[in-house]
């Protein structure tokens, strides 16, 4: 199904499970934090998590503008 979406629009995987995400077939990953909190981390204070989930935003924005031919970890 990956692969179909990829056709019309380009999409980008955040994964906790990188190796799950290449089985499915994702050209475009990006590493997330933790299972129980992808993009995030309660342990953190608020400022930094709000700097972590900016860094996971940009990062996946950037994959998205990056023409890519094999699965991609960014």
């Amino acid at each position: 199904m990956v692969k179909e979406i990829e056709k019309v629009l380009p999409v980008v995987h955040i994964a906790t499970v990188v190796p799950i995400s290449k089985t499915v077939g994702a050209n475009r990953i990006v590493p997330a934090v933790a299972i129980p909190h992808p993009l995030g981390d309660p342990k953190m204070n608020a400022e930094d998590e709000k700097k972590l989930r900016r860094s996971l935003v940009e990062k996946s924005l950037q994959a998205l503008q990056t023409s890519v031919s094999d699965q991609t970890v960014f």
